[in-house]
C-alpha cells in the first residue's frame, strides 16, 4: 500500500507541476491527491510515525492525533495567509499604493531599473513577492510605454521579488512554512540570508544597466488620475505595512504564534478601514442591509478578494505531504539522499534549481519531513534562501514569475532567453556569498 502511496503522490505532483498544460488549476490534484492519501491509510489501518527530531527516529502515533497535529500546523500558515491577504486587500480597496508612484521621478532607465529593483526587494519583504510583483507591475505599466522595455522591467522585478522574499519571515509562502514551523527564528533567518539575498538581485540589476536595453531616457507620465486618489490612501499604505512587520515583533514578545499577531494586526487595520471609509462598524446585520453592508464595507470587500484558490491548495499540498510524513517516507528518504550525496549544500542547490520547474510549497514542504536538524541550523536558511530565489530562472517557477506572465502575456521561450542566465548567476552568486559568510564570517557548522 505504500507503493501505491507514493504513486498517487507522485500523479498529483506531476498534475500540479502541469497545470498550464492540463489547463486545470492545481489546487483540485492538491486536493484530490490530500483525500485520497489519508483515505488510503485510514482504510488500510496502516501505522503512522510521529518524527523524534532528537532521537532521530519514528514513533508509532495514533492516525486521529496525527490528522489533527497535521492539521493544526498547516491551518497556523493558512490563517496567517488569511491575515495578510486580507491586510493588502484592505490597503488596495484604499488605493494606497499609488503612492508608490510618487518615489519614482526619474526618466534615467538605468536609475528606474534600480527602484523597481530596490521597491520591489523591500515590498515583497513585508507583502510577499506575490503581492509585490503585482503592485509594481501595475505601476510600470503606467510609466514606461515601450512593451520591450516593460517585459525587461517586468524580468528584473520577478528577480528582486523573489530574492527579497526569501530573507523574510513574511516575504514568501515557504519562509512563512519554515518560520511557523519552528525550523527557523526571523532574527537568524535575517541575518543568515538577507546579504545572499541582496547579492542575488544586485548582481543581475548591475549586469542589466550595462546592457543597451536599459540605456537612455524614457519618457515619464507627470499626472495621477483623479480617481485613483484617494485621502486616506498612504495612511492606510503605512499603517498595513508597519502592522504586518509588527507580526515577527509580536511573536518575539509574546511567545505566540505568528498568526495570533496577525490577526491582532488585521482587526487594528481593519478598524481604521472602517472609520477611514465613514462607516459604523457593527457585528450584525439585519434583513436587506446584509448585502448592502457587504459591499461597502472595506473589510467584507477584501475579504472577498482574497485568493481562496491558493489558500485551498496550500491545504491540500501540506497535508498531502504530512500524509508522507506521518507514514515514515520522507524520512527514510532523507536517510537514502544523504548516503548518495552527502554533501547538503549540493542537496539544497538543487532544491533551489527544481524550485524553478516544480512548486516550491510541496519542496520545502518536504524538506521539513526530510531533514531533522534543529531550530536556525544553517540548512534551515540555506533552504530558505534557494527554495525562494531559485524559482527566478523560469518564468513559471514561482508565483511572482506567474502573475507576471499573465499580468505582461510574457512568452516563456522570452523569458528563457533574456532573463534566465541574469537569474541562475544571481542565484549562484548568492549561493555563493551564503556559503562564504556560513564558514568564514558567521563561522558555524554546517
Amino acid at each position: 500500500m505504500e507503493i501505491l502511496v507514493v504513486v498517487i503522490f507522485i500523479l498529483g505532483y506531476l498534475a500540479i507541476t502541469l497545470e498550464h498544460n492540463l489547463k486545470i488549476d492545481k489546487l483540485i490534484p492538491a486536493l484530490g491527491m490530500m483525500a485520497l492519501l489519508w483515505a488510503i491509510i485510514a482504510l488500510n489501518h496502516m501505522q503512522v510515525f510521529e518524527v523524534n527530531t532528537e532521537l532521530l527516529e519514528l514513533e508509532p502515533a495514533e492516525l486521529e492525533g496525527t490528522l489533527l497535529h497535521h492539521l493544526g500546523k498547516t491551518a497556523e500558515i493558512l490563517i496567517f495567509l488569511i491575515g495578510a491577504m486580507t491586510i493588502v486587500e484592505i490597503i488596495d480597496y484604499f488605493n494606497g499604493f499609488e503612492t508608490i508612484k510618487n518615489f519614482i521621478k526619474t526618466k534615467s532607465k538605468r536609475r528606474l531599473l534600480w527602484i523597481f529593483g530596490i521597491l520591489a526587494f523591500i515590498l515583497s519583504a513585508i507583502i510577499d513577492n506575490l503581492t509585490a510583483t503585482i503592485v509594481l507591475i501595475t505601476i510600470l505599466q503606467k510609466v514606461i510605454k515601450d512593451r520591450e522595455l516593460r517585459l525587461w522591467f517586468a524580468g528584473m522585478i520577478i528577480i528582486s521579488a523573489n530574492a527579497g522574499g526569501a530573507w523574510s519571515p513574511i516575504g514568501d509562502v515557504t519562509t512563512t512554512m519554515l518560520w511557523i514551523g519552528k525550523k527557523v527564528s526571523a532574527a537568524q533567518l535575517i541575518e543568515h540570508v538577507l546579504v545572499p539575498s541582496i547579492v542575488c538581485f544586485v548582481v543581475p540589476i548591475f549586469i542589466a544597466t550595462k546592457m543597451k536595453i536599459f540605456k537612455g531616457e524614457i519618457e515619464l507620465e507627470e499626472h495621477i488620475e483623479a480617481e485613483q486618489k484617494t485621502p486616506s490612501g498612504a495612511f492606510m499604505l503605512y499603517l498595513g505595512l508597519l502592522s504586518i512587520v509588527f507580526v515577527p515583533i509580536f511573536k518575539t514578545l509574546t511567545h505566540l504564534p505568528p498568526y495570533v499577531g496577525m490577526m491582532l494586526s488585521l482587526a487594528v487595520v481593519a478598524t481604521f478601514a472602517e472609520i477611514k471609509s465613514r462607516r459604523k462598524f457593527s457585528m450584525t446585520t439585519h434583513d436587506g442591509e446584509s448585502d448592502a453592508h457587504a459591499h461597502h464595507s472595506p473589510v467584507h470587500h477584501s475579504l472577498g478578494r482574497i485568493e481562496m484558490p491558493s489558500i485551498l491548495f496550500f491545504l491540500g499540498i501540506l497535508m498531502a505531504v504530512a500524509a508522507l510524513e506521518s507514514l515514515g517516507q520522507l524520512f527514510h528518504f532523507a536517510e537514502g539522499l544523504n548516503q548518495t550525496i552527502p554533501n547538503t549544500d549540493i542537496v539544497v542547490g538543487l532544491l533551489g534549481v527544481g524550485s524553478a520547474v516544480i512548486d516550491n510549497v510541496p519542496l520545502v514542504a518536504a524538506s521539513m519531513g526530510m531533514f531533522s536538524q534543529p531550530m536556525d541550523a544553517p540548512l534551515w536558511h540555506f533552504i530558505a534562501y534557494s527554495a525562494g530565489t531559485g524559482g527566478s530562472m523560469l518564468i513559471i517557477g514561482s508565483a511572482a514569475g506567474v502573475v507576471a506572465m499573465g499580468m505582461e502575456k510574457i512568452d516563456f521561450f522570452w523569458y528563457l532567453k533574456k532573463i534566465a542566465g541574469l537569474a541562475f548567476i544571481g542565484f549562484f552568486a548568492g549561493g555563493v556569498a551564503f556559503v562564504l559568510i556560513r564558514d568564514f564570517i558567521l563561522n558555524v557548522t554546517p
